[in-house]
Formats: C-alpha cells, sequence, structure tokens
C-alpha cells in the first residue's frame, strides 16, 4: 500500500525543535486501544471519556501549548499526522482533540487573552483533563461562517460580563472545562466577540440533543446559558460590529488541513479493514481470496491514488506552512485541499462499499461506520459551495 509519510526525525515543531521521537508510537497505540471501542461508543452514543484520560496520561493534550508555558507547541505537520493517526482508531475522539488543538493553536498565535486568564488555562491543559472548545452556531443563525450575528448576548456589569444565550453542536460539551462562546454586547452600538466560560458557573447547562447519523460519540451537545456571570478579563477579544479584525489565514489554513487529516484517518481506516476482509474472505465457488480477483485489486488501486492524493496535498502544504514559506492566499489554498481531499476520501469510503455490497452495510463490521464519520467531512466549516466560490471569485479576479 502506497504510504507518504515523513520520518519521525523529519518532524519539527515552529521553533525547529524536534518533535518527541515517541510521540507517533504512543498514538499508534493508543488508535489501535480507542478501536476496540469505538463501535460501542457508536452505537449507543456515548462519550469516549476513558480516551481522553490515555491522552491526557500520554501527554497529547499539549501540544499545541508554546513551550513558554509549558506545552509542545508542535507544528502543523505532527499535529495532522496526531489527528489522523487517532482518526484511524476513533474519528470521534480525533475530532474532540482537534478542536481543543485548534483553540489552542489560534490562541498562541493571537495571544489576545489575558496573560494570567491564558497562563491559567494552559497550566490546566497540562496538568489535568482540561479540555476546550468554541461554541459558536445558534438554532436561529445556524452557522456564522454564512454571516449574521450571534442571538446569545454578553451584558457589562460591575461584576463582570452576564452571557445568555443557546448554542447548538458544541463538540466535547460533555468533557469540555471552556467554551470560547461568540456573542454580542448589550451596548447600544454592540460589539462582538469571544468570552471564555468555565464549565462550573451557575447558568450554565448541556442539553443532549446530540443524535447524529456519524461523528456519535463526539458528544455535540447544545450549551444553554442563563445569566452566567464570568470575570471582566474573561473576554477574549471583543469589537465593534464594524471594526471586526479580519480573517487570520492561519486559522483557516489549521482548520482546513487538520480537519483533512482526520478524515483521511477514517478513509484509511476503512481501506485497512478492506484489504484485511478481502484477504481473509474465500467465497466457496470461488475457491480463492476476493484480493486475487483483478476487478478487486484495480478498485483497491482507485482507493490507494486517492488516499495518496489526500496525503501529498495535506502534508505538502503543511510542510510549507511550518517551514515558513510565505505563500499568497495560502487559507484559500488550504480551503482548496479541504475541498478535494475530503471528497476524496468520501469516495474512497463508497468504492469500498459499491466492491463488497451487504457486507460493507452490515453494523458487526466497521466499514458502515466509516462511512457515517466520512460523510461528516461536508459539514465543517468551510463548506465546499463556499469554498468553491470563493476559488472562483479569485480566478475571476472578483472582490
Amino acid at each position: 500500500m502506497l504510504q507518504v509519510k515523513q520520518p519521525v526525525s523529519e518532524n519539527f515543531t515552529r521553533k525547529g525543535l524536534k518533535t518527541d521521537p515517541t510521540l507517533f508510537e504512543k498514538v499508534e497505540a493508543l488508535a489501535q486501544d480507542f478501536a476496540t471501542r469505538a463501535a460501542a461508543h457508536d452505537k449507543d452514543g456515548s462519550f469516549p471519556f476513558e480516551n481522553f484520560t490515555a491522552l491526557h496520561q500520554a501527554g497529547l493534550l499539549s501540544l499545541t501549548i508554546p513551550q513558554d508555558l509549558g506545552g509542545e507547541d508542535l507544528g502543523l505537520t505532527s499535529i495532522c499526522q496526531v489527528i489522523e493517526g487517532i482518526a484511524r482508531g476513533d474519528a470521534s475522539t480525533a475530532l474532540v482533540l482537534n478542536m481543543h488543538y485548534l483553540q489552542h493553536a489560534k490562541a498562541s498565535r493571537q495571544r489576545c487573552w489575558h496573560p494570567d486568564v491564558y497562563r491559567k488555562v494552559c497550566a490546566e491543559s497540562i496538568a489535568d483533563i482540561s479540555l476546550i472548545n468554541a461554541a459558536r452556531v445558534e438554532p436561529e443563525l445556524g452557522t456564522p461562517a454564512r454571516g449574521g450575528l450571534p442571538a446569545t448576548i454578553a451584558e457589562k456589569t460591575s461584576d463582570g460580563w452576564r452571557l445568555t444565550g443557546h448554542k447548538q453542536y458544541t463538540t466535547g460539551s460533555p468533557i469540555l472545562r471552556y467554551f470560547v462562546v461568540w456573542a454580542r454586547t448589550t451596548e447600544n452600538e454592540p460589539q462582538v466577540g469571544n468570552f471564555l466560560v468555565p464549565r462550573d458557573l451557575p447558568g450554565l447547562r448541556i442539553v443532549e440533543t446530540w443524535d447524529h447519523m456519524g461523528m456519535r460519540a463526539t458528544g455535540s451537545h447544545d450549551l444553554i446559558l442563563e445569566n452566567v456571570l464570568i470575570p471582566h478579563e474573561y473576554a477574549l477579544d471583543i469589537r465593534p460590529v464594524l471594526a471586526a479584525s479580519p480573517p487570520d489565514p492561519m486559522t483557516a489554513v489549521w482548520n482546513s488541513l487538520t480537519l483533512s487529516a482526520l478524515y483521511l484517518g477514517v478513509a484509511t481506516a476503512a481501506r485497512d479493514w478492506l484489504v484485511e476482509y478481502l484477504g481473509d474472505r474465500t467465497p466457496t465457488n470461488l475457491g480463492t481470496p476476493l484480493a486475487n480477483l483483478p476487478r478487486f485489486q484495480t478498485a483497491v488501486g482507485e482507493i490507494e491514488a486517492l488516499l495518496y492524493a489526500n496525503r501529498k496535498l495535506i502534508y505538502g502544504l503543511a510542510q510549507e506552512v511550518d517551514a515558513g514559506e510565505d505563500e499568497p492566499n495560502v487559507g484559500l489554498q488550504a480551503q482548496a485541499i479541504k475541498y478535494l481531499s475530503t471528497t476524496n476520501s468520501i469516495r474512497a469510503v463508497e468504492i469500498g462499499l459499491e466492491l463488497i455490497g451487504n457486507p460493507g452495510l452490515t453494523r458487526k463490521h466497521p466499514l458502515e461506520r466509516h462511512y457515517r464519520d466520512v460523510l461528516c467531512s461536508r459539514i465543517h466549516t468551510p463548506q465546499n459551495d463556499v469554498i468553491c466560490k470563493s476559488l472562483g471569485k479569485a480566478a475571476l479576479k472578483i472582490k
């Protein structure tokens, strides 16, 4: 099988220090362990708390925290490899972990938090199972990537900020210690921004609404805030609506490439199962394993080509970013890779389903779960129509 993996010795952090050579050995061992429970968590929609205990014990929750605050500060290439590896074992665990990584990576780049608050959150993420993720989507608004102001409000008082609102699809909600909540202020000229909300405050509750076809163990439930009071310094980055900061291209790059790597991991897990199945399955009318038939070899070859292309795309740009190469429109390039690679990953799993028929859709086999999970790649921001429109406008030189 074609593999495009960088030798461990060639993985670097952004500061040029070599990655712990045991990191990817830990990732592989954890993925194998997570895979033994993935089907059970998928079946009943339960959250894999034990996986995050294992990730913490292995030191994998601090990989995007700055080195000066005790973290590893790993580069994009290494993080993509970690997420891809974990996704081979359990895609839901990989998604929650990835969101945690992205929040810390963004905070590390922008450093717009109050320094004491940032140090506290980083220290907790190193010392304990302390995860963080954004809470942005709302029932009425939908995805904020398509415009509009949040209905969630933040009222400034003498004691701090009081937040009230309703968020959906809060990935990892059963385990998160902090929520980065997108809200608008109640001033005459409202401001918009993010507010850090600790889990244990009065007025915060989780409503268990997540019952999806795929990524069922992510615990992406609803977050309800009812007059939740946070300190003034927990306002992370608020600005007047008309003075909002421009999008950070590196946020788009990290988001697009790590998600692409995650679903590459799902498709690779599906390929691995398919290869084993074809080698073991010997119909009595054939007297030889299915793997020996040219039609099956050709189909597996198509899958290999799709996965090979994904790795070249994802890791090619990730390595350029880590090397500090100043590529124009790098955010749009990363989004194009997300579009191409997730389309390839979906198609790779579909080929396996088409190839073996009913066994592929049988619940006792993991292929149908991998298919349900890989389809979720279309949902993440930016979605395919937005990416293609942006690419088209760029080609047509339309602003």
